[in-house]
């Protein structure tokens, strides 16, 4: 069987797995007052690279303040990465898109200040304590990462009391969402986010390469029925503690498995045991923006359903990928309308 295009690794663990300015907004004038201007009242927008110690290790990020006047207190934001290595900024090794750094832009010009950092196993902040035993970093680590970055936001002196809002793509909407469960946000912006748990979403993912597959004939019927079967038996045996076994698969999808099942297990049980709707319902009284883009293909739309009758709402972005992104690679406008609209 031909599988040269199936399952590439990058896209099957995208929603899954584990300092350049911004071109901010221009400092805003400020009011004339007798014929003179008064502009020297006002600050003008800053990156500040900051760091803070959650459980031993130290975690870097950026701080981000928009132009204010001196003394203002704006609202703010803490943006929180999809899966894998995505740093503060979105990025991966290999891969940048950007995306968190283009949302604090975007979030600059209707003057929120954002924090966004590097968790654990990426950028500058690396493994930290966990160096020497990355099999034991389990998802609650990462929320608790988060926590910490959010009371760090909260102190800051640029920030208003009660006006930091949890803002998470991919899997980092699960993590504002159980974040908000945990302690009231002043709003929960889950952008693109992982809604179902996360072996479930792998699953779907994977069986719809499977079919895309038939449909193109890269795979005859009865293989992609055996693939399909070997994903299930798979997930069905990690979450049973049993062993995998890989050996019917194509290799990516064995080497995709060997890794669940191996250094990354402990954070992908533990990952895999949160059901957001539940989470969901467990919520203070929040604003909440819930966003799916009609090409996104590794959470689509259907995906949030569950997520989206406990919220309550959903907001369909045509034409806008997981990234947020229309087919050109510009940040989604109509998303930009939606943050501007939702006040906290």
């Amino acid at each position: 069987m031909n599988v040269r295009v199936a399952f590439a690794l990058a896209a099957a663990i995208s929603t899954v797995a584990v300092p350049p300015a911004l071109a901010g907004a221009a400092p805003v004038p400020g009011p004339a007052v007798h014929g003179h201007h008064e502009s020297a009242v006002w600050l003008p927008a800053r990156d500040e690279q900051i760091s803070f110690v959650v459980e031993g290790t130290t975690t870097y990020g950026t701080l981000h303040v928009p132009a204010r006047r001196r003394g203002e207190r704006l609202p703010a934001a803490l943006l929180l990465p999809g899966s894998g290595p995505a740093d503060r900024d979105g990025n991966q090794p290999s891969y940048t898109p950007n995306t968190l750094r283009d949302l604090a832009g975007e979030l600059d010009r209707d003057r929120v200040a954002t924090l966004r950092f590097d968790k654990y196993g990426t950028g500058r902040t690396g493994l930290g304590a966990w160096a020497g035993r990355p099999q034991d970093l389990d998802y609650p680590a990462f929320v608790r990462q988060a926590a910490a970055a959010r009371d760090y936001l909260h102190r800051q002196a640029e920030v208003a009391p009660g006006r930091v809002a949890l803002v998470g793509h991919s899997e980092g909407g699960m993590t504002a969402l159980v974040l908000a469960a945990q302690r009231r946000a002043a709003a929960l912006v889950l952008l693109q986010p992982q809604a179902l748990r996360m072996l479930d979403l792998l699953a779907r993912q994977l069986h719809d390469q499977t079919r895309q597959l038939v449909e193109a004939g890269e795979l005859t019927p009865e293989e992609g029925e055996n693939v399909d079967r070997a994903v299930d038996t798979a997930v069905s045996n990690l979450r049973g503690g049993r062993p995998v076994d890989t050996t019917a698969m194509p290799a990516p999808l064995a080497t995709l498995f060997q890794s669940l099942a191996g250094p990354n297990r402990r954070f992908v049980l533990t990952d895999d045991a949160v059901f957001p709707p539940d989470v969901a319902r467990r919520l203070p009284r929040t604003p909440v923006l819930l966003t799916c883009g009609t090409l996104d293909t590794q959470v689509p739309c259907h995906t949030t359903d569950q997520l989206a009758a406990v919220v309550g709402h959903r907001v369909v972005l045509p034409g806008v990928g997981h990234l947020m992104t229309t087919a050109d690679g510009t940040f989604s406008p109509a998303l930009t309308r939606e943050l501007s609209a939702l006040r906290w």
